[in-house]
């Protein structure tokens, strides 16, 4: 029987590579939002952020009010359909708050374009990006990411929350995806 690792090309970053990474942003979210008056409100995208996020925000030294958010701009088969929706929007109201945004990748740049926009216009006080990985050579929409984990190649990528048709998201590292895998 294969395993989940039989259809990884290549690691592209460690479970410790990703660890330190995750620290370092950490303490520079922290550092950048240490005279916040409310709560820094940090909003998960799910699903392919909850693991960035989970560990993201435990190492947060400022005070913190989680969310989620689900908004997608592709289709069944990973395609870009170019409209966002919002699937299951915040809980909390974004009035006069400072939100970050956390996202596993930025490739298109329209859903973050979207919700910087959205957030803005219920009131928010600020709005950031924190993603994992940012694949510029995507980009459709320019976004400004204000946190980045690792700028990463136009391939395939899963693990730590990743996923192709909802598998490999449970690897703890960063991997290329074999293309015959999602070329069938």
């Amino acid at each position: 029987m294969k395993t989940k690792e039989d259809f990884i090309e290549k690691v592209l970053y460690s479970e410790e590579e990703i660890s330190k990474r995750v620290k370092e942003i950490a303490a520079k979210v922290s550092a950048d939002y240490k005279d916040i008056k409310k709560p820094l409100l940090v909003v998960g995208i799910l699903n392919g952020a909850v693991m960035f996020y989970t560990d993201l925000v435990r190492r947060l030294s400022v005070p913190v009010h989680f969310d989620f958010l689900i908004a997608s701009s592709y289709d069944a088969n990973s395609h870009s359909s170019g409209k966002v929706n919002i699937l299951k929007n915040i809980d909390n109201n974004p009035k006069d708050r400072d939100i970050l945004l956390v996202e596993d990748i930025v490739d298109s740049g329209t859903t973050m374009d979207y919700l910087i926009t959205y957030f803005k216009t219920k009131g928010a006080a600020s709005v950031k990006i924190c993603t994992l990985l940012n694949k510029p050579s995507r980009r459709k929409v320019e976004v400004d990411i204000d946190y980045c984990g690792f700028e990463v190649p136009d391939e395939f990528i899963v693990g730590y929350g990743l996923d192709f048709a909802q598998h490999y998201r449970n690897l703890p590292y960063l991997g290329v995806l074999k293309r015959s895998v999602y070329s069938k």
